[in-house]
């Protein structure tokens, strides 16, 4: 399956399609950001997420996993072929995430999966309060070069 028909398929079934935005594509990965009309509240999010992935067909990987750890790692790879980035790279920072959205007064969740060569991660966020729009965000690379 191709990137972009996998992250159209995700942004599809979150209702986040109109009006959604790459922040960066390349052949081998795409980020895409954009909201979600769908209606759910922040307790839903994880559910939403997991029945994204199950929909789509991918494989949900534990993200405190070493099999996360090496697909985190080509996606940071990508990244930085793209974008100059100082440091080492970071694969804890994805498990910071959480925290640095409940900080900033708002539930967020999020997932990595597999899907045929493709790896996926997605994060949902929405004000603590309920009101408001919901953030979508998608990262899906190609993990066969």
């Amino acid at each position: 399956m191709k990137i972009h028909e996998v992250a159209g398929n995700v942004m599809g079934m979150l209702e986040a399609f109109e009006g959604s935005r790459p922040a960066m594509d390349t052949p081998q990965m795409l980020i895409v950001r954009g909201m979600s009309r769908k209606e759910m509240q922040p307790e839903e999010l994880e559910k939403v997420i997991s029945d994204v992935l199950d929909e789509i067909g991918a494989r949900r990987i534990e993200v405190f996993s070493e099999e996360a750890k090496d697909v985190i790692g080509v996606m940071d790879e990508n990244i930085r072929g793209q974008v100059e980035i100082q440091g080492e790279t970071d694969i804890y920072g994805i498990y910071r995430l959480k925290d640095s959205f409940e900080a900033m007064n708002c539930h967020a969740e999020y997932a990595l999966g597999l899907l045929d060569g493709l790896a996926i991660f997605m994060v949902l966020w929405m004000d603590k309060s309920g009101f408001g729009p919901k953030f979508v965000e998608i990262v899906v690379v190609n993990l066969e070069i």
